[in-house]
């Protein structure tokens, strides 16, 4: 009888049983689904995310795992992008970031461009130079073979003709100075793979570009299409300019970012004194830096400004004096067997043609353009240093400065040195020592 009794109740709890897991089993999958979908299952531990849908069967173990899957991989991005500083806006930074990557794209395509450019002119300069000089040699031989032969008058016109292409030839090439083009162009190759080499960095190193940082590669782009331009005419440089001046390729940072000047309370006080030794500044430091600047100033930059006048001078002969010496000599070639005049007429073209030969070597073939432009991009290239020392110096607040320790090594190796070796420039500073009292120049590169 107790077997029947206990039977009957077995068989009456057992559909409540499985009615209360049921409930159970749904408000489990609800609570996991609820927790899924609002991205909470990311900071819950596999052990419980296994108890919760343990069990409800094959069906919400599946689930689970597909919506765990989920939220782990939103908590992966969501922890990339607050990794370090905190996310920018979505599309804004997406933005910035596909305008510097343009930048990048275009420094590559300049590289390739200019790179082309300059061998184009190089070869320019040894066509032009190969070509004028056997104009010139051949016609002076003419020349010289013409009083005596019988074809007097196809000799002497031959002479002329060639003469005279010589002297125009001559006169283009010393215009454009081939030379000075190739030396612009591989130079301006080598600026673009540097602001190629920037951008790329800045994409790679900073969690987060900014919109100061497209404009400021955006201006070295414009500073550097301005002082290395692309199209041969028009808009070529000034191969023969009225004045001297170091070549400029990156842009003035004092339009967009003004330097805040210090004070006389501020530098005279200790306020200032007290700011000076962080972030790897001090005033030993300081001090080499102002030396520096004015041995650079005062020496170096000035030094290759004045080799460049010198340099100009000279191209601006030879460049005169070829032209002159081919035309004088293709003028002489046409009196050639004219009476009293053919005595003389004949060694005037031989003459002319051999010295405007020589002059064209000279100045071509030793690349007078080049060395010029070259002593224009030295001369700029510590000018470059200066201001880069000055906008530090000038920032009062050291921790907007460049890291100091860092800065020395950047100028120590543009200068050719060691760190080490800059202290000595420390009493360069002082006002008791004249610019004529300083003998030594900064640099060792150039």
């Amino acid at each position: 009888m107790e077997s029947i009794v206990r039977s009957l109740a077995g068989g009456v709890m057992l559909p409540a049983a499985a009615a209360g897991r049921s409930r159970r089993r749904s408000e489990v999958a609800c609570c996991c689904r609820a927790s899924v979908r609002g991205g909470v299952s990311a900071s819950m531990s596999t052990a419980d995310r296994r108890q919760l849908v343990g069990g409800g069967g094959v069906d919400e173990l599946r689930y689970g795992r597909s919506d765990d899957t989920a939220a782990v991989v939103v908590g992966e991005e969501r922890a990339v992008a607050t990794n370090g500083r905190a996310p920018a806006v979505g599309v804004g930074a997406s933005s910035v970031v596909e305008r510097l990557r343009a930048v990048a794209e275009a420094a590559a395509d300049r590289v390739e461009m200019h790179d082309i450019i300059g061998k184009q002119r190089d070869n320019w300069n040894h066509l032009l130079l190969h070509s004028t000089n056997s104009l010139a040699l051949a016609a002076s031989v003419m020349a010289a073979l013409a009083p005596a032969s019988a074809g007097l008058i196809a000799l002497k016109a031959s002479a002329g003709v060639l003469l005279a292409s010589a002297a125009v030839t001559m006169a283009v090439a010393n215009k454009i100075q081939p030379s000075q083009l190739a030396e612009e162009q591989r130079n301006a190759t080598r600026l673009w793979r540097q602001l190629e080499r920037d951008v790329r960095a800045t994409l790679e190193l900073t969690p987060a570009p900014t919109n100061a940082d497209v404009v400021d590669a955006m201006d070295r782009v414009l500073a550097l299409d301005v002082a290395y331009p692309l199209p041969l005419l028009p808009g070529m440089l000034d191969k023969f300019p009225d004045a001297v001046e170091p070549t400029r390729w990156w842009p003035d940072k004092k339009q967009h970012a003004p330097i805040i000047k210090p004070s006389s309370k501020a530098t005279n006080g200790g306020v200032r004194r007290a700011a000076i030794g962080g972030n790897g500044w001090s005033q030993e430091l300081e001090q080499e830096m102002r030396g520096i600047l004015r041995v650079v100033k005062a020496k170096d930059e000035k030094q290759f400004v004045s080799d460049g006048k010198l340099i100009l001078k000279v191209n601006k002969g030879l460049a005169v004096a070829g032209p002159a010496l081919a035309g004088t000599a293709a003028l002489a070639a046409a009196f050639i067997g004219s009476g009293e005049a053919g005595s003389w007429a004949s060694g005037v073209a031989v003459l002319g043609g051999s010295l405007a030969a020589v002059v064209n070597t000279v100045e071509h073939g030793c690349q007078v353009g080049m060395v010029f432009e070259l002593c224009r991009n030295v001369a700029g290239y510590y000018r470059k240093i200066q201001e880069d020392i000055e906008a530090n110096l000038e920032e009062a607040d050291v921790e907007r400065r460049e890291n100091g320790e860092v800065f020395e090594t950047k100028v120590a190796l543009k200068l050719g040195r060691r760190p080490s070796d800059l202290k000595h420039f420390r009493e360069m500073a002082s006002p008791a020592v004249e610019d004529e009292d300083i003998k030594d120049f900064a640099g060792k590169l150039f």
